[in-house]
């Protein structure tokens, strides 16, 4: 059968009962815990891990966190606790807002941010995000980002964001998922419960996470699924309307942004298929006849993949640990490089 639009469709009703199976016998038989938590945004991946779960412990096992902070959408608040009660459970508010401020998380962002708009203040209705190119298919672009900020008066100002400035935001970002992490995992042991991560193949393969934040559970039910069949499953599981509708957001930054601004740069609906395309190497021109592209086209999009993939690489990469068997083939290779050195 050759490639076509139906490659991702998937048999809703079996794939969520296998998932609710294995997340019985993994909590259960070897993590030896007594139910799950997770974190909520009133986003279409965790509304379908808590549906999930919800099925597989039933709601009084389920423990979900609500963690808005300052710059939180209140969209995401509204919405996390509405899905929360259509599923039976009763959510937690976690503010965590003080944590960030003790982190001085804003203000090693807002320094940051000042270096490039010296008129940046948040504290006067500025807010800001970052952004890359969104004409992907059309151009070579490389994932070079932008800086955005938008007066108190609705002026956009845009300017490219050179790495250094890059990584001071980003770092500092980085305390908002690493501190619901450390909520979570706080709620986690004063019940005896297991962490449920509710990242998806799209955010796991690409690097779309952060480690030790987003990116860590003790299990993680649908990162092998693709963006288009969390909402496939979705409709199944009976995920209330407004938030399948709900633009995928990466609700990080105080200007609304959504994941395809800030990172993945195409519609999942063709994303998916491009990408489901290059991991089973499908051929290019079999691919653009399909999708009704060019071959260059695609090919641009297997590149920024293959980019991704690369330069994200050491997110996935587990602690290393020396091991007996590794430690010769280690002194050899130091001694190796010393002596190319030398």
């Amino acid at each position: 059968m050759g490639f076509d639009a139906r490659a991702l469709q998937i048999n809703a009703a079996a794939e969520a009962e296998r998932i609710i199976a294995w997340l019985q016998y993994h909590v259960i038989r070897t993590l030896h815990r007594q139910g799950v938590v997770l974190g909520i945004s009133g986003g279409i991946d965790s509304s379908v891990a808590l549906a999930l779960c919800v099925r597989a412990f039933g709601p009084q096992r389920v423990a979900a966190l609500m963690m808005p902070e300052r710059d939180s959408d209140p969209q995401t608040l509204h919405l996390s606790e509405m899905v929360a009660r259509h599923y039976g459970v009763e959510p937690i508010l976690e503010d965590i807002t003080p944590a960030l401020e003790g982190f001085d998380c804003y203000r090693r962002r807002d320094e940051a941010v000042r270096r490039i708009f010296p008129e940046y203040d948040a504290a006067h209705g500025y807010t800001m995000r970052i952004v890359l190119p969104q004409n992907l298919l059309d151009t070579d672009t490389l994932n070079v980002f932008s800086l955005e900020i938008i007066t108190p008066d609705g002026e956009v100002k845009r300017k490219r964001l050179p790495p250094r400035e890059y990584a001071q935001i980003v770092a500092a970002s980085n305390f908002k998922q690493r501190t619901r992490m450390a909520i979570v995992y706080y709620h986690a042991e004063l019940r005896h419960y297991a962490v449920v991560g509710t990242p998806n193949k799209n955010e796991h393969d690409q690097g779309f996470f952060v480690k030790y934040g987003d990116g860590s559970a003790d299990l993680r039910p649908i990162v092998h699924l693709y963006k288009t069949q969390i909402y496939q499953l979705a409709r199944y599981l009976d995920v209330p309307e407004v938030i399948q509708r709900r633009p995928p957001t990466s609700d990080t930054y105080s200007a609304p942004t959504t994941q395809q601004e800030f990172f993945f740069r195409l519609p999942f609906e063709t994303m998916d298929l491009l990408w489901y395309a290059q991991e089973h190497n499908v051929p290019v021109v079999d691919v653009a006849e399909a999708l009704r592209l060019t071959p260059a086209q695609v090919q641009r999009a297997f590149n920024d993949f293959a980019r991704k993939r690369r330069t994200t690489a050491y997110l996935r990469v587990p602690p290393l640990e020396l091991c007996a068997e590794e430690h010769a083939a280690i002194t050899m290779n130091h001694e190796t490089c010393t002596n190319m050195q030398e």
